[in-house]
Protein backbone atom coordinates (compact mmCIF):
# COMPACT_ATOMS: atom_id res chain seq x y z
CA UNK A 1 0.00 0.00 0.00
CA UNK A 2 1.45 3.84 -0.77
CA UNK A 3 0.29 6.73 0.70
CA UNK A 4 2.06 10.04 0.24
CA UNK A 5 4.93 7.87 -1.38
CA UNK A 6 5.40 5.60 1.30
CA UNK A 7 5.36 2.21 1.60
CA UNK A 8 3.31 1.21 4.97
CA UNK A 9 3.68 -2.65 6.08
CA UNK A 10 1.25 -3.84 8.69
CA UNK A 11 0.82 -6.70 11.08
CA UNK A 12 -1.45 -7.69 14.28
CA UNK A 13 -0.99 -9.38 17.50
CA UNK A 14 -3.14 -10.82 20.22
CA UNK A 15 -2.18 -11.40 23.68
CA UNK A 16 -5.07 -13.66 25.98
CA UNK A 17 -5.00 -13.60 29.74
CA UNK A 18 -3.41 -16.72 31.36
CA UNK A 19 -2.32 -18.22 27.83
CA UNK A 20 0.57 -14.63 27.00
CA UNK A 21 -0.05 -13.09 30.23
CA UNK A 22 -0.94 -13.69 34.07
CA UNK A 23 -2.10 -10.38 36.06
CA UNK A 24 -0.86 -12.39 38.99
CA UNK A 25 2.38 -12.24 38.03
CA UNK A 26 2.38 -8.45 36.25
CA UNK A 27 0.53 -5.71 36.43
CA UNK A 28 -2.03 -4.44 33.87
CA UNK A 29 0.52 -1.72 32.19
CA UNK A 30 3.23 -4.71 31.89
CA UNK A 31 0.62 -6.26 30.13
CA UNK A 32 -0.02 -3.08 27.80
CA UNK A 33 3.37 -2.87 26.84
CA UNK A 34 4.02 -6.38 26.10
CA UNK A 35 1.36 -6.89 23.81
CA UNK A 36 2.37 -3.78 21.54
CA UNK A 37 5.97 -4.57 21.89
CA UNK A 38 5.32 -7.91 20.30
CA UNK A 39 3.49 -6.26 17.68
CA UNK A 40 6.00 -3.16 16.75
CA UNK A 41 8.59 -6.03 16.74
CA UNK A 42 7.49 -7.45 13.97
CA UNK A 43 7.85 -4.00 11.84
CA UNK A 44 11.17 -3.74 13.41
CA UNK A 45 11.83 -7.50 11.41
CA UNK A 46 11.18 -5.50 8.52
CA UNK A 47 13.18 -2.51 9.06
CA UNK A 48 10.25 -0.53 9.01
CA UNK A 49 9.96 2.89 11.04
CA UNK A 50 6.80 2.96 13.15
CA UNK A 51 4.03 4.90 12.85
CA UNK A 52 0.78 4.09 13.88
CA UNK A 53 -0.93 1.77 16.32
CA UNK A 54 -4.92 0.69 16.86
CA UNK A 55 -5.19 -1.35 20.53
CA UNK A 56 -8.32 -3.18 21.30
CA UNK A 57 -8.99 -4.33 24.63
CA UNK A 58 -11.30 -7.11 25.92
CA UNK A 59 -12.32 -6.33 29.94
CA UNK A 60 -12.61 -8.96 31.73
CA UNK A 61 -13.34 -8.84 35.40
CA UNK A 62 -9.47 -9.96 36.39
CA UNK A 63 -8.82 -6.85 34.54
CA UNK A 64 -11.44 -4.32 35.18
CA UNK A 65 -12.10 -0.72 34.14
CA UNK A 66 -8.95 0.14 36.15
CA UNK A 67 -6.64 -2.72 34.39
CA UNK A 68 -7.53 -1.53 30.76
CA UNK A 69 -6.64 1.96 31.67
CA UNK A 70 -3.95 0.71 33.21
CA UNK A 71 -2.61 -1.19 29.80
CA UNK A 72 -3.28 1.39 28.04
CA UNK A 73 -0.92 3.97 30.38
CA UNK A 74 1.74 1.08 29.62
CA UNK A 75 0.84 1.06 25.73
CA UNK A 76 1.22 4.34 25.47
CA UNK A 77 4.51 5.06 27.79
CA UNK A 78 6.19 1.98 24.98
CA UNK A 79 4.30 4.28 22.49
CA UNK A 80 5.77 7.71 23.52
CA UNK A 81 9.22 5.38 23.27
CA UNK A 82 8.94 3.86 20.11
CA UNK A 83 7.70 7.39 18.29
CA UNK A 84 4.34 5.32 17.63
CA UNK A 85 1.04 6.71 17.51
CA UNK A 86 -1.73 5.14 19.34
CA UNK A 87 -4.76 6.61 16.73
CA UNK A 88 -7.71 4.36 17.73
CA UNK A 89 -8.66 1.16 18.95
CA UNK A 90 -11.67 -0.55 20.74
CA UNK A 91 -13.17 -1.54 24.44
CA UNK A 92 -14.95 -4.77 24.79
CA UNK A 93 -16.75 -6.20 27.43
CA UNK A 94 -15.20 -10.42 27.77
CA UNK A 95 -15.33 -13.42 29.98
CA UNK A 96 -11.26 -13.67 29.47
CA UNK A 97 -8.92 -10.32 29.26
CA UNK A 98 -7.34 -10.02 25.88
CA UNK A 99 -5.63 -6.91 23.72
CA UNK A 100 -5.21 -7.28 20.59
CA UNK A 101 -2.97 -4.61 18.57
CA UNK A 102 -2.52 -3.92 15.30
CA UNK A 103 0.59 -1.57 14.23
CA UNK A 104 1.16 0.27 10.81
CA UNK A 105 4.81 0.80 9.96
CA UNK A 106 6.32 3.15 7.53
CA UNK A 107 9.34 3.13 4.87
CA UNK A 108 10.56 5.36 1.78
CA UNK A 109 10.33 2.41 -0.54
CA UNK A 110 9.35 -0.92 -0.70
CA UNK A 111 13.49 -1.97 -1.46
CA UNK A 112 14.35 -0.41 1.59
CA UNK A 113 12.03 -2.90 3.49
CA UNK A 114 13.53 -6.88 4.65
CA UNK A 115 11.79 -10.25 4.55
CA UNK A 116 12.28 -13.80 5.93
CA UNK A 117 13.14 -14.98 1.93
CA UNK A 118 16.75 -13.22 1.14
CA UNK A 119 19.05 -15.38 3.12
CA UNK A 120 21.62 -16.46 0.43
CA UNK A 121 24.64 -19.48 0.94
CA UNK A 122 27.73 -18.10 2.29
CA UNK A 123 25.74 -14.93 4.37
CA UNK A 124 26.51 -14.67 7.93
CA UNK A 125 24.06 -14.91 10.57
CA UNK A 126 23.64 -12.70 13.40
CA UNK A 127 21.76 -12.09 16.11
CA UNK A 128 21.09 -8.84 18.40
CA UNK A 129 21.85 -8.93 21.89
CA UNK A 130 21.49 -11.80 24.40
CA UNK A 131 18.98 -14.61 23.76
CA UNK A 132 17.10 -16.72 26.58
CA UNK A 133 16.02 -14.17 29.20
CA UNK A 134 12.15 -14.07 28.71
CA UNK A 135 12.06 -18.24 28.95
CA UNK A 136 14.10 -17.50 31.83
CA UNK A 137 11.96 -15.18 33.64
CA UNK A 138 8.84 -17.20 32.56
CA UNK A 139 10.72 -20.50 34.30
CA UNK A 140 11.03 -17.95 37.26
CA UNK A 141 7.53 -16.18 37.31
CA UNK A 142 6.14 -20.38 37.66
CA UNK A 143 8.58 -21.19 39.99
CA UNK A 144 9.95 -23.68 38.05
CA UNK A 145 13.46 -22.22 38.45
CA UNK A 146 14.65 -20.31 41.65
CA UNK A 147 15.14 -16.63 41.83
CA UNK A 148 18.80 -15.82 39.78
CA UNK A 149 21.18 -13.32 41.25
CA UNK A 150 20.06 -10.90 38.41
CA UNK A 151 16.29 -11.26 39.23
CA UNK A 152 14.99 -7.87 38.56
CA UNK A 153 16.52 -8.29 34.90
CA UNK A 154 15.52 -11.35 34.07
CA UNK A 155 11.84 -10.81 34.88
CA UNK A 156 11.99 -7.53 33.03
CA UNK A 157 12.98 -9.54 30.40
CA UNK A 158 9.80 -11.29 30.52
CA UNK A 159 7.05 -8.45 31.92
CA UNK A 160 8.63 -5.63 29.56
CA UNK A 161 10.59 -6.95 26.38
CA UNK A 162 12.06 -3.88 23.67
CA UNK A 163 11.05 -4.36 20.17
CA UNK A 164 14.68 -3.60 17.89
CA UNK A 165 13.20 -0.88 15.86
CA UNK A 166 16.29 1.23 15.84
CA UNK A 167 18.42 -1.74 15.01
CA UNK A 168 15.96 -3.17 12.52
CA UNK A 169 16.49 0.23 10.73
CA UNK A 170 20.16 0.32 10.50
CA UNK A 171 20.54 -3.51 9.58
CA UNK A 172 18.10 -2.89 6.31
CA UNK A 173 20.57 0.13 5.91
CA UNK A 174 23.59 -1.91 6.29
CA UNK A 175 22.86 -4.32 3.44
CA UNK A 176 20.09 -7.35 5.80
CA UNK A 177 19.14 -10.18 3.18
CA UNK A 178 16.96 -11.47 5.16
CA UNK A 179 15.16 -10.84 8.73
CA UNK A 180 12.97 -12.20 11.35
CA UNK A 181 12.11 -11.31 15.34
CA UNK A 182 12.65 -14.50 17.62
CA UNK A 183 9.13 -14.57 18.81
CA UNK A 184 9.01 -17.91 18.97
CA UNK A 185 12.16 -19.02 19.57
CA UNK A 186 15.56 -19.43 17.85
CA UNK A 187 15.04 -23.10 16.92
CA UNK A 188 11.66 -21.95 15.62
CA UNK A 189 12.21 -18.19 13.64
CA UNK A 190 16.25 -19.69 12.21
CA UNK A 191 14.14 -22.16 10.37
CA UNK A 192 11.21 -20.31 9.00
CA UNK A 193 14.12 -18.17 7.32
CA UNK A 194 15.86 -20.72 6.21
CA UNK A 195 12.64 -22.60 4.70
CA UNK A 196 11.48 -19.43 3.35
CA UNK A 197 14.91 -18.52 1.67
CA UNK A 198 15.07 -22.06 0.22
CA UNK A 199 18.39 -22.63 2.18
CA UNK A 200 20.01 -24.26 5.89
CA UNK A 201 20.75 -21.63 8.77
CA UNK A 202 23.75 -23.71 10.38
CA UNK A 203 23.94 -21.97 14.19
CA UNK A 204 26.80 -22.80 16.72
CA UNK A 205 25.35 -23.15 19.99
CA UNK A 206 28.44 -22.77 21.68
CA UNK A 207 28.42 -18.37 19.40
CA UNK A 208 24.99 -17.90 21.25
CA UNK A 209 24.74 -14.37 23.58
CA UNK A 210 22.76 -14.81 26.63
CA UNK A 211 21.26 -12.50 28.50
CA UNK A 212 21.86 -11.65 31.81
CA UNK A 213 20.64 -14.90 33.95
CA UNK A 214 19.87 -17.09 31.65
CA UNK A 215 22.87 -19.24 32.76
CA UNK A 216 21.82 -20.11 36.39
CA UNK A 217 17.91 -20.50 35.66
CA UNK A 218 19.07 -23.08 32.84
CA UNK A 219 21.33 -25.06 34.97
CA UNK A 220 19.12 -24.69 37.74
CA UNK A 221 16.04 -26.30 35.61
CA UNK A 222 18.89 -29.50 34.57
CA UNK A 223 19.00 -27.78 31.01
CA UNK A 224 22.31 -26.78 28.86
CA UNK A 225 22.21 -22.44 28.91
CA UNK A 226 22.69 -22.23 25.07
CA UNK A 227 20.12 -24.72 24.03
CA UNK A 228 17.40 -23.43 26.65
CA UNK A 229 17.97 -20.19 24.90
CA UNK A 230 17.56 -21.23 21.57
CA UNK A 231 14.23 -22.99 22.80
CA UNK A 232 12.53 -20.12 24.43
CA UNK A 233 10.20 -17.62 23.01
CA UNK A 234 9.52 -13.60 22.72
CA UNK A 235 12.97 -12.43 23.51
CA UNK A 236 12.19 -10.27 20.83
CA UNK A 237 15.56 -9.85 19.13
CA UNK A 238 16.32 -10.27 15.70
CA UNK A 239 17.93 -12.21 13.51
CA UNK A 240 19.69 -11.39 10.29
CA UNK A 241 21.70 -12.57 7.32
CA UNK A 242 24.39 -10.49 6.15
CA UNK A 243 26.87 -11.30 3.03
CA UNK A 244 30.22 -11.40 4.50
CA UNK A 245 31.29 -8.53 2.51
CA UNK A 246 28.65 -6.51 4.28
CA UNK A 247 30.16 -7.72 8.20
CA UNK A 248 31.65 -4.57 9.15
CA UNK A 249 29.22 -2.10 7.84
CA UNK A 250 26.59 -4.46 9.93
CA UNK A 251 29.17 -4.74 13.10
CA UNK A 252 29.25 -0.65 12.96
CA UNK A 253 25.73 0.31 12.57
CA UNK A 254 24.67 -2.10 15.40
CA UNK A 255 27.47 -2.93 18.18
CA UNK A 256 25.55 -5.47 19.75
CA UNK A 257 25.33 -7.87 17.10
CA UNK A 258 26.65 -11.41 17.51
CA UNK A 259 27.22 -13.53 14.33
CA UNK A 260 26.02 -17.48 15.56
CA UNK A 261 26.20 -19.29 12.18
CA UNK A 262 26.59 -19.20 8.05
CA UNK A 263 23.76 -20.11 5.56
CA UNK A 264 24.48 -23.60 3.42
CA UNK A 265 22.75 -25.28 0.91
CA UNK A 266 19.69 -27.04 2.25
CA UNK A 267 16.60 -26.03 3.90
CA UNK A 268 15.67 -24.87 7.39
CA UNK A 269 17.91 -24.59 10.40
CA UNK A 270 20.72 -26.91 12.21
CA UNK A 271 21.68 -26.72 15.90
CA UNK A 272 25.07 -28.06 16.48
CA UNK A 273 27.96 -27.43 19.44
CA UNK A 274 31.14 -29.24 21.25
CA UNK A 275 29.17 -32.39 21.02
CA UNK A 276 27.62 -32.63 17.91
CA UNK A 277 24.44 -32.04 16.56
CA UNK A 278 21.01 -30.64 18.69
CA UNK A 279 17.13 -31.28 17.63
CA UNK A 280 15.92 -28.49 19.08
CA UNK A 281 12.33 -26.97 19.13
CA UNK A 282 10.72 -23.40 19.79
CA UNK A 283 7.60 -22.52 20.98
CA UNK A 284 4.28 -24.01 18.77
CA UNK A 285 1.22 -22.49 18.75
CA UNK A 286 -1.22 -24.62 19.86
CA UNK A 287 -5.00 -24.32 20.01
CA UNK A 288 -7.04 -25.25 23.60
Amino acid sequence: MRAGGAVAVVSTDTMVERRHFRLDWMDAAAVGHRALAGALSDLAAMGADSGEAYVSIGVSETLGSDGALAAMRGAEYLAAQTGTTIAGGDVVGSEVAFIAVTVVGWAVEAAALVARDGGRIGDLVGVTNGLGGSAAGLAVLERRAPRPADYELVVARYTHPLPRLVEGRLLAGSGARAMIDLSDGLASDAALVGEASGVLLDIDLDALPLAAGVAEVALALGEAPAAFAASGGEDYELLVCVAPGDRAVAEAAVPSLRWIGEVRAGRGARFHDGEGERRLEGYEHKLP
